[in-house]
């Protein structure tokens, strides 16, 4: 049985009707595009809910995360390929930042119980090239800095908190990115918080703060027709492709077209999947689009509320099936950007909840590195390197947590995944 409204979990799923009509109010005002107040009051708004002295806006994570190694490039003396170690099981996004600054990656293996950097395995790849680790809080569930931190200490490491699924998210009652050396977060289409693009870039260290300053103001604005594309986003996905999207496919085939096209940004770029630099990264964060983060920043305890209840809903609906669902630990907040469990079919399950119900199941990641068609070699990945990171990527799947899932959607998808099939 086919369903004319499809559940989706990364198609702008946070955005709301006042998202919609502001994305209008501001497409039709190109004079607010680029400059105006809205940057320095996302920036000064950040600062203030996360507790720190420095916040600085860009027009992604990955290029507030560029502006970050650039930053302790002149901070801290890194010099061409240094190591920064990572985990794998994370996106492209995370990793091309190193390979622009001239740096590079050095892949650590994840934690199969909470997807989150091995501590273990960092340990085993620390060595004396090694100057950065960044450590991911994956799908919205805090690393256990406890241990990270004790690592770096000992071994004279720099930490960076890669917050782009974390954003509220707490590690022994302290926000995650909010005492590290330096953090940034994501406000891209399928994140905490979603202007369609936009990253912002935070530390408590002065020195730091001062070269995020200037690396900010070297970067510029993106110009005015990628403004335009991302203003254009929430409203084709309300107003016309969401609408038609499993119609003989007509919203699915519009979508493609646009991007395209050019009338729609990519999520990823072609470049990006082969470690080169898109001529819109790294840049500032424009005015418009701030205008749009500041929206959704003001609705941040709301969405987290809503992940809160949509998890419990899952946890109880879920815990008697052969489904194995996310675990908690002491000195955590989750956050639940992606309600991620494990499942032996769990390709199977997506294409199968895609294909005859409609439903769009999230599979990130179906690679150590996604998305699936990243170039390895670029990344400078080793298949075989990172065996858990590999295996999870086989065996997760990611059910729906964002403000517009309803009661109806969240029994629609139990409903499906306790079918006789997948039990």
């Amino acid at each position: 049985m086919g369903y004319f409204k499809p559940i989706s979990i990364s198609l702008s799923p946070n955005v709301e009707k006042d998202d919609v009509k502001l994305a209008l109010n501001l497409i039709i005002r190109p004079w607010l595009w680029r400059k105006g107040k809205a940057i320095e009051k996302l920036e000064s708004e950040f600062k203030k809910y996360l507790g720190v002295k420095y916040a600085f806006s860009f027009n992604s994570g990955r290029s507030a995360f560029y502006a970050i190694l650039k930053a302790l490039s002149g901070a801290e003396g890194l010099k061409s390929q240094d190591e920064i170690l990572l985990q794998a099981f994370t996106c492209n996004a995370a990793v091309n930042p190193i390979l622009w600054a001239d740096l590079k990656p050095a892949y650590v293996d994840c934690n199969k119980d909470d997807f989150n950097i091995d501590v273990n395995s960092l340990k085993s790849r620390i060595n004396t090239r090694s100057r950065v680790v960044l450590v991911q809080h994956t799908f919205g569930l805090p690393a256990n800095m406890d241990e990270v931190r004790a690592i770096c200490s000992a071994n004279n490491l720099i930490l960076i908190e890669d917050c782009a699924h974390s954003l509220g998210a707490e590690f022994d009652r302290i926000k995650v990115g909010s005492q590290s050396r330096a953090a940034f977060f994501s406000f891209s289409r399928d994140k905490i918080i979603s202007s369609v693009y936009g990253g912002v870039a935070v530390t408590n260290d002065e020195k730091l703060g001062e070269a995020l300053r200037r690396a900010q103001g070297e970067m510029g604005s993106p110009n005015l027709f990628w403004v335009f594309q991302q203003l254009l986003h929430p409203i084709l996905l309300h107003y016309l492709i969401l609408p038609i999207y499993n119609f003989l496919d007509l919203g699915k085939i519009f979508l493609v077209l646009s991007q395209w096209f050019h009338v729609l940004s990519k999520a990823v770029s072609w470049q990006e999947k082969r470690g080169q630099k898109p001529d819109y990264f790294p840049r500032a964060m424009p005015n418009a689009i701030a205008v749009l983060a500041l929206n959704q920043l003001s609705k941040l305890e709301e969405f987290n509320r809503h992940r809160h209840q949509v998890a419990n809903y899952y946890y109880e609906k879920l815990k008697d099936t052969n489904f194995e669902l996310p675990k908690n630990y002491n000195k955590r907040k989750n956050i639940f950007l992606r309600f991620t469990v494990k499942h032996k079919k769990a390709h199977e399950i997506i294409y199968e909840a895609w294909h005859k119900q409609n439903i769009l199941l999230g599979d990130w990641y179906t690679t150590a590195i996604a998305p699936f068609d990243t170039n390895l070699k670029e990344m400078g990945y080793e298949p075989g390197s990172c065996k858990n990171a590999e295996d999870l990527s086989k065996i997760t799947l990611n059910l729906p947590t964002h403000i517009t899932i309803s009661l109806k959607d969240k029994e629609r998808i139990v409903k499906f995944l306790k079918s006789s099939k997948w039990r």
